[in-house]
């Protein structure tokens, strides 16, 4: 389901901090299911004593994203219940006290592009990938927190991606912003592990201090903390209100369920 493991910040010196990896390790792709999105929130939530985290995924594809067919045979109460979980996932991202950085070693649309706004840094595999959020097209709404995320990095760019559910191939991603740089597919994991050093070699409280005023607007898209579960209880709404509306679920089915 997750590979959590820990690598030193320095090469050879075990007490210079730990960096926490994690690779997603769902066969076939990686797909969000409510228990993975659960052990994802308890990895990244776990790893505020560490000096940053590198999430990742399997050669050739990060995640597919959301489980559809696992979700279609969901009630509301499941759905409204995965939803809040997403949206608590995109939180601890958001509000990692750590950086984020994000390994995107092939495909990655839809949830796993989700996740990946709200990191720090994008490292993404050259090649015929695909990444992007793509709701549109199945009939989904990505709501007020992705789309601020997803703009806030893409800019002007974010209206006809999102409105078209347009999935864009790494080149592109980076021009655009999504992505800040790319590699060769077999050496993601290694540079998106590199940078996170880069970032824990810099002076630690003026770098978190820098990156806390940086990343002030993706935390305010979420509100004020003490509002967590009300805006937590409206997203898990919103998922069940656009995921029963009867074309959606005819769309669904018709492009995942043949397939099993």
């Amino acid at each position: 389901m997750l590979e959590i493991s820990e690598t030193s910040v320095r090469d050879g010196i075990p007490d210079s901090g730990t960096i926490r990896m994690i690779k997603l390790a769902r066969p076939p792709v990686n797909a969000l299911n409510a228990e993975l999105v659960r052990k994802l929130i308890e990895a990244v939530s776990a790893a505020k004593s560490d000096s940053a985290i590198v999430i990742t995924g399997q050669p050739g594809l990060f995640s597919g994203g959301l489980d559809v067919p696992a979700l279609l045979a969901m009630d509301r109460e499941g759905i409204a219940a995965l939803f809040i979980d997403l949206w608590r996932l995109q939180r601890a991202i958001a509000t990692s006290p750590v950086p984020v950085v994000f390994a995107i070693t092939g495909h990655c649309p839809a949830g796993g592009t989700v996740l990946a706004i709200h990191g720090d840094y994008r490292v993404m595999a050259r090649g015929e990938f695909r990444m992007g959020l793509n709701e549109v097209q199945v009939g989904l709404f990505p709501g007020g927190v992705i789309h601020g995320a997803f703009k806030r990095l893409v800019g002007g760019h974010a209206a006809q991606l999102l409105t078209r559910g347009a999935l864009i191939d790494p080149a592109t991603a980076l021009r655009m912003g999504l992505v800040d740089e790319l590699c060769d597919a077999e050496q993601v994991p290694a540079r998106a592990l590199e940078v996170a050093r880069e970032i824990c070699a810099l002076p630690r409280e003026p770098m978190l201090r820098t990156r806390a005023l940086g990343r002030s607007d993706l935390v305010e898209l979420f509100g004020n903390p003490g509002h967590a579960m009300l805006r937590e209880r409206e997203f898990g709404a919103m998922g069940v209100e656009m995921w029963f509306v009867p074309a959606t679920q005819e769309r669904l089915r018709s492009m995942f369920l043949k397939k099993r």
